[in-house]
């Protein structure tokens, strides 16, 4: 295992890392093109999921304007936002099995715990209301609370630095699915862990799953620290337990 600075702070993505991604998201982004006016099977469907998935991670809001006008863009985050919000209510949002411990693990170890998602902060509120995760992390951050910008740029991560009073980047570690998150941490020169996704995604030869539209070759980041693995084991990695 490569050697770490001792780590102050874990700065944990959501969904798909600590929060179950059981089609959740990509029936979201469904609606959402839905709502822009993208019929399935019409001409520009199959450009636009490429687009989804190759923004996996990214604030949702941005996804939308890279290929929309304002008012599109607008409508189909507002699609996108019900879709998932009505997944919350209906109980489909579960903890990954192992995260609130994982979470609870590092925080008795001394590591102060950030949530961060590419969701607006009304749904990641729901999302934490609903998962009965309130108090669960030190701070819990998305697009908004950093200047709007989400991942790849590491102003989340720099944002809870800031408010945590945190001295070193170094002493930061990154978890999440994507090739965002990756890229998010290597961007900072922090500790970049990728979490195992869940089994639903297909899988690299070593039987590990990849995330929803996340290829080995996305995945292959230069420089990132480790394989994908179970949130449970990135908590162990953090702490220094193996």
């Amino acid at each position: 295992m490569t050697e770490h600075p001792d780590i102050r702070l874990a700065v944990l993505d959501m969904a798909g890392t600590t929060v179950a991604d059981d089609g959740l998201v990509e029936t979201a982004f469904g609606a959402a093109l839905l709502a822009a006016g993208v019929a399935p099977g019409s001409s520009r469907e199959p450009e636009l999921w490429t687009h989804v998935r190759d923004t996996m991670g990214q604030s949702k809001i941005e996804v939308f304007r890279a290929v929309f006008d304002e008012d599109t863009a607008q409508l189909a985050n507002r699609a996108f936002e019900q879709s998932y919000n009505d997944q919350i209510d209906d109980g489909r949002a579960v903890p990954l099995p192992g995260a609130a411990e994982a979470i609870g693990e590092l925080r008795a170890a001394g590591i102060l715990v950030t949530l961060t998602t590419g969701f607006s902060r009304a749904t990641q509120q729901r999302l934490i209301t609903g998962l009965g995760w309130d108090g669960i992390a030190d701070l819990v951050l998305c697009p908004e609370d950093a200047g709007g910008r989400g991942r790849p740029y590491p102003d989340m991560v720099l944002t809870a630095l800031l408010r945590l009073r945190v001295d070193d980047v170094a002493q930061i570690a990154v978890v999440g699915d994507t090739a965002s998150d990756i890229r998010t941490g290597r961007k900072y020169a922090g500790q970049s862990l990728d979490r195992e996704p869940s089994d639903r995604h297909e899988r690299n030869t070593s039987g590990t799953p990849l995330p929803f539209g996340q290829s080995r070759q996305t995945l292959r980041c230069p420089g990132h620290d480790f394989e994908p693995r179970g949130i449970d084991r990135a908590e162990s990695n953090v702490v220094g337990l193996e």
